[in-house]
């Protein structure tokens, strides 16, 4: 599905340099490496405020534990995205509140999403699935209406760009109150293990997460709040501040194998191709097909027999997880997450595709499913 390998071969200098620097001055924890990704990373995406964690994960925990919220109080979150966004909101006590998303963008529906509203509503957690932003106006609309927290998990979406009605244009994750991503290693922008940021342009939310990060301690031994210990290594810091300036070729060669994709399963009445919204562009974290009238998981497992790996993402919705089970929600509840779930399927998507490998995969793709 991706090839780190191929990827690393192109920076290695500078990834081995980076590297070694960390180890030259022993500073494995913190120190100068971490604190330049930062300061590049802000200044990459337009937001004041970077917080480097441990992971994905940690950066949405953290992000919902400085909002102050109480037991009981209800996020909302899409029903089709990986467990992790509603793992956080149970972990703490709150009341995961999930809704269905749009057929064709695999986002959530802000229609959905208006009518979950409840007075106990305190946060909406959209998730910018495969690569393209939610439709955040209408949603960070909907949230000033109702006083509510917007944090966005922009995990798979790094770089991914919207454009609003009067031309303002933000990345993910720096729309909402907080945005948070991961550096999983096959991220858009991976290190070479965990890693994971939160954005923000609020000054207070930075500073308590800053805290929250860091044992909720802000003078040394001193916690003035729980927390938690999340940091990024600088060691995949040097790696990250290695890729980052590669980032938006990245993008640019996601996109252009993305363009090939949809070019060679154009005619192809069984496959439906990724939808891209008009306000938002389209990274390609996953470049996911809807497969129809024929066998989804036959089709997975004759392309692994020519070679050719493909992923289900994701094939049970958060409702019917046997850990989120919820009386409040039965099979048919929403309609087009379930449909997703039993259609959807990634083809290897990462930045050193080339044309013969695409033809490759588009031909027997083509074979398989006429």
């Amino acid at each position: 599905m991706v090839d780190l390998q191929a990827q690393y071969q192109a920076i290695k200098a500078d990834v081995d340099a980076g590297i070694q620097e960390v180890i030259n001055s022993a500073a494995f924890i913190k120190g100068p490496k971490v604190e330049a990704f930062r300061q590049h990373l802000e200044e990459h995406l337009g937001v004041r405020h970077v917080i480097p964690v441990g992971n994905g994960t940690d950066a949405l925990q953290i992000a919902l534990m400085a909002l102050g919220l109480k037991p009981g109080d209800e996020v909302i979150t899409p029903t089709f995205t990986f467990i992790a966004t509603a793992e956080v909101v149970a972990l703490l006590g709150l009341t995961p509140v999930v809704v269905d998303v749009d057929r064709d963008t695999m986002n959530i529906s802000v229609e959905a999403v208006r009518r979950a509203i409840t007075p106990r509503t305190r946060a909406i957690v959209p998730v910018h699935l495969f690569g393209q932003c939610a439709d955040m106006e209408p949603l960070m609309q909907l949230a000033r209406e109702h006083h509510l927290y917007v944090v966005e998990d922009a995990c798979q979406a790094i770089d991914a760009q919207y454009t609003f009605s009067d031309g303002t244009r933000c990345k993910a994750g720096c729309i909402g109150h907080i945005g948070c991503t991961s550096f999983f290693p096959s991220k858009n922008l991976g290190c070479y293990g965990d890693g994971g940021a939160i954005f923000t342009d609020n000054d207070r939310l930075a500073e308590e997460m800053r805290a929250i990060a860091n044992h909720g301690m802000v003078v040394r031994y001193h916690h003035d709040r729980v927390g938690v210990n999340s940091r990024l290594d600088a060691l995949q810091a040097a790696v990250l501040d290695a890729k980052l300036p590669h980032l938006n070729e990245y993008t640019r060669r996601r996109q252009e194998a993305a363009a090939a994709y949809n070019e060679g399963f154009r005619d192809n009445p069984r496959l439906l191709t990724p939808v891209c919204i008009p306000a938002s562009t389209h990274v390609y974290h996953q470049y996911t097909l809807r497969v129809t009238g024929t066998d989804r998981d036959r089709l997975r497992d004759q392309l692994a027999e020519r070679g050719i790996p493909a992923m289900i993402y994701y094939p049970v919705p958060l409702h019917l997880q046997k850990a989120y089970q919820d009386p409040r929600y039965k099979v048919g509840d929403f309609p087009a997450a379930e449909w997703l779930a039993s259609c959807v399927l990634s083809l290897p998507m990462h930045t050193e595709l080339d044309n013969e490998q695409l033809d490759y995969i588009i031909r027997n793709v083509n074979l398989l499913t006429a």
